[in-house]
């Protein structure tokens, strides 16, 4: 399994495996499928820029060449906020999990946090009750804070998020967790 940053070249299978997330399951994202097909591939390009300074980027997790997991960090840029980092669109298939995919994202996505200088934590949002994603980030020291109530509508029905934060700096030797 090979865990890396995505690049501009990878847009078209990133974009492919969004949307099957968001078309299986729009609980988990706030973004809807419909939304997110009708924009072109220039912007799932933008999203994959290789800038060191880029206010978002994506790792994906390649097993015989094939995209079998993503997740996202968005970086702040305002002032009183940009020791913040949030991890977004997480998502591995159900035909590669139970291999370890989510655990190294994780594990990637807070080296990759680590490595911004000025960056203290890393935030989430998690849909309530979904307990294997739970217990995924608690595994890795996020804690939840908050339960947000209502808060994303899927046809007439809603969905509360669980919010949860890790300090990167109190433990340095994740990356080589399992």
């Amino acid at each position: 399994m090979n865990v890396q940053r995505l690049e501009p070249v990878h847009a078209p299978v990133y974009r492919a495996l969004m949307l099957e997330a968001y078309e299986s399951h729009p609980e988990a994202f706030t973004s809807s499928v419909g939304e997110r097909a009708a924009l072109p591939l220039s912007w799932w390009e933008g999203r994959l820029s290789q800038d060191t300074e880029a206010v978002e980027l994506v790792i994906g997790s390649f097993q015989d060449h094939q995209l079998v997991g993503v997740a996202g960090l968005s970086f702040e840029s305002r002032e009183k906020v940009r020791h913040k980092a949030t991890l977004f669109g997480m998502y591995v298939p159900s035909r590669a999990r139970g291999h370890g995919v989510g655990a190294k994202l994780v594990l990637a996505a807070l080296a990759e946090a680590r490595s911004r200088p000025g960056i203290k934590l890393v935030q989430l949002t998690v849909t309530h009750g979904n307990r294997a994603a739970e217990a995924l980030y608690q595994k890795h020291g996020f804690v939840q804070f908050g339960l947000e109530p209502l808060a994303v509508a899927i046809g007439n029905e809603f969905v509360s998020k669980v919010h949860m934060w890790r300090n990167i700096e109190a433990t340095r030797g994740d990356a080589h967790e399992s």
